[in-house]
């Protein structure tokens, strides 16, 4: 509910919440716009994540199944030892975007195929007496780190925006239902008594004259 804010009914109060307003429309246009465009991107990226997810998940059940399958016929300590060994160095990298105000993280995954021990052929687990579906399994981690480490920077980015959306609602919100109609309805209140006052000055005016 609007209310009339605690001020002397002057013109000069009346053109300074004139200006007020003003402001505060335009903010209100700014933000809503954001607000929409955010909760845009936001959604797209929901559809991402979860498609994403999906794959992903699909991906290392499958590569469970073969860790499974691999383990019941290969020596529990020994299989540890297998996959323990690295074969390439990894590096990652985190940036910064920045999406409508909001500082989001940018992940990026990569082998450094220069570092000492790394070589142009990868390690074959097959080759050192191990079955091939941990061979399958190990293969389909490999492929699969990328798309993990590009689901973890979504869903970050989705807590990041989510945050971002929330504030920019609560500031819509405040100035659709509280500042502007506040404004709004002194401004009226402000009129009315610059009104009243107008035509008490006119019929005193007229009393003095008829006095006269």
């Amino acid at each position: 509910m609007a209310n009339a804010l605690n001020v002397k009914p002057t013109r000069m109060e009346l053109s300074t919440l004139k200006a007020r307003l003003k402001v505060a429309e335009n903010g209100y246009d700014l933000l809503k716009d954001k607000q929409d465009e955010l909760m845009r991107q936001f959604i797209d990226l929901i559809k991402e994540n979860n498609r994403l997810r999906n794959e992903v998940e699909d991906e290392l059940s499958g590569a469970l199944k073969n860790f499974v399958l691999a383990s019941s016929s290969m020596n529990d300590a020994f299989m540890e030892e297998i996959v323990a060994l690295p074969t390439k160095q990894t590096n990652l990298e985190i940036s910064r975007k920045n999406i409508m105000s909001v500082i989001v993280p940018e992940m990026s995954f990569s082998y450094d195929e220069t570092a000492e021990g790394n070589d142009d052929k990868e390690l074959k687990y097959g080759y050192l007496n191990t079955s091939s579906e941990l061979d399958d399994a190990i293969e389909v981690l490999n492929e699969v780190m990328p798309k993990l480490l590009k689901l973890s920077e979504i869903e970050k980015t989705c807590q990041l925006m989510a945050t971002e959306i929330e504030s920019t609602r609560r500031r819509v919100n405040a100035l659709e239902y509280r500042m502007i109609p506040n404004f709004k309805e002194t401004i009226k209140y402000i009129q009315m008594k610059l009104d009243e006052n107008e035509r008490a000055s006119i019929t005193r005016m007229i009393k003095v004259k008829d006095m006269g």
